[in-house]
């Protein structure tokens, strides 16, 4: 048999594509993030309804992309890191711990781990706050979104997004900026996950793809 014939496949060797839009925006007293639901591995849709916004304490959430096993798993440990630590000082972390936490795991593992967090929620010390965090870096911003739907969005949230939005305000930005992703990326779509986070606690909702805006283009 020729040696053609027991070649292996192209496709075995390269690497698999994977896709996602996440979001997360502070407003005046709180942070709202966002993600679509669907998990891709190249061409395929291997899950339509995962929830991408995971829980790392009772008032922080990371939103996650790149290899979903991955990020699970950096939230997991962070999770459970974070538990303790709040044990050990009798008070709920602050989100730049967390952060903090995420960065180093990232950090240590870039060469073995494909996956970015993007780490927000509330504390008493500074209110609301987003971080971004990939392979080592740590930055606070007023908003940040990542994946490939992000890519189709980068305008529409620069042009939009304004400081000290009301929280209803930036609920909205964060729906019609994933709805505007999903619509464009491929490797984005299924539902719209939120996690509104304040003072007064969480409230998570989930928006069916037939209850999203609609825009021109649809």
């Amino acid at each position: 048999m020729s040696e053609e014939l027991l070649a292996e496949p192209g496709w075995l060797s390269e690497e698999v594509k994977t896709g996602t839009t996440i979001i997360a925006v502070t407003f005046d007293g709180g942070v709202v993030l966002g993600s679509d639901s669907r998990v891709s591995a190249g061409e395929s849709v291997v899950n339509r309804v995962m929830n991408k916004l995971s829980p790392l304490h009772d008032k922080i959430y990371c939103a996650l992309s790149g290899s979903a096993a991955d990020a699970q798993t950096i939230a997991e440990i962070v999770n459970y890191q974070l538990d303790v630590h709040s044990i050990e000082v009798e008070d709920d972390p602050l989100v730049c711990s967390a952060a903090t936490l995420v960065k180093n795991i990232s950090y240590k593992y870039k060469e073995e781990l494909s996956a970015h967090l993007i780490v927000a929620g509330w504390d008493r010390k500074e209110g609301g706050q987003v971080y971004a965090t990939l392979s080592g870096l740590l930055t606070k911003q007023p908003f940040a979104i990542g994946g490939s739907g992000s890519f189709y969005i980068n305008g529409f949230v620069d042009a939009e997004f304004r400081k000290n939005m009301t929280k209803t305000e930036t609920q909205e930005f964060v729906v019609n900026a994933l709805t505007l992703a999903m619509g464009r990326d491929g490797s984005s779509g299924g539902v719209a996950y939120v996690v509104t986070i304040d003072k007064d606690g969480t409230e998570e909702k989930c928006i069916l793809g037939n209850e999203l805006p609609k825009f021109f283009d649809q």
